[in-house]
């Protein structure tokens, strides 16, 4: 069945979203906002089906709660977006001969909404990213004990900075994205969400007219990683990526 309602949460790695989809998931009335599409874009494959039309209807299904309201949280990157663009277009919902890349994301999802979940410090953006790479930590849950981890030695000038080039080229591509179609987002930075977690879901039911008010929030799902290591790969990478620069910015 098609949905009613539907949004998308734009985010680059390592600004909270998975916390957020959590809770807005344990809601029940804001669909299932995970990354159904962090996978091959052949989507046939992918989720076994035999053709678009039985895509269509799985993908509704798995992202739509019993109110019609159906999520997606999707991070923007080439050449994977195009490919998966050109999988949407075979899809019933969309017309014949679409080629606008917005138009095709809305007319697959009707009634679209665009949330763009990104993190002021792209600095500490680009530590924490290279440190889940190097941890393999990329979430712990709430409660659960973590690994013991020697990172001592696995600080990279080099890689750190990398990241930092590549989630602002991602961003950059999510705000072209934007701007084909006009659409102005809700945006939520990770640094308010994190101080404001409650408020922050409320706000997005909100945006969605959903009914902010007689839900609960559960408590967050997830633990922050951020650690000793973390501020000291984020002082040591500010002091070289400005090395002799006459003026600084941090």
């Amino acid at each position: 069945m098609k949905p009613e309602l539907s949004y998308t949460i734009w985010f680059t790695q390592r600004t909270g979203s998975t916390l957020l989809c959590k809770a807005i998931e344990s809601t029940g009335i804001a669909g299932v906002p995970r990354e159904w599409f962090n996978c091959p874009p052949d989507l046939l494959s992918t989720f076994k089906r035999s053709d678009h039309a039985e895509l269509q209807e799985y993908l509704y299904k798995l992202g739509t709660t019993p109110n019609g309201v159906f999520a997606i949280n999707h991070s923007f990157y080439e050449p994977h977006f195009t490919q998966l663009t050109e999988t949407l277009q075979n899809f019933p919902a969309c017309k014949p001969n679409e080629t606008k890349r917005t138009a095709i994301w809305e007319q697959v999802f009707p009634n679209h909404r665009h949330i763009f979940m990104t993190r002021r410090n792209k600095v500490r953006l680009a530590v924490s990213w290279w440190r889940a790479i190097q941890s393999a930590e990329w979430h712990i849950s709430s409660g659960e004990s973590r690994k013991e981890i020697d990172l001592a030695d696995k600080y990279s000038f080099d890689a750190i900075n990398h990241l930092y080039n590549e989630c602002s080229m991602r961003e950059a591509g999510i705000q072209e994205f934007f701007a084909e179609g006009n659409i102005t987002p809700l945006n939520i930075f990770y640094e308010d969400f994190i101080q404001n977690y409650e408020g922050t879901v409320r706000t997005i039911l909100d945006t969605l007219e959903l009914d902010s008010k007689s839900v609960t929030i559960t408590p967050p799902a997830l633990t922050q990683l951020a650690d000793d290591i973390s501020e000291e790969w984020a002082q040591r990478f500010r002091e070289e990526r400005q090395k002799d620069w006459p003026n600084r910015g941090w």
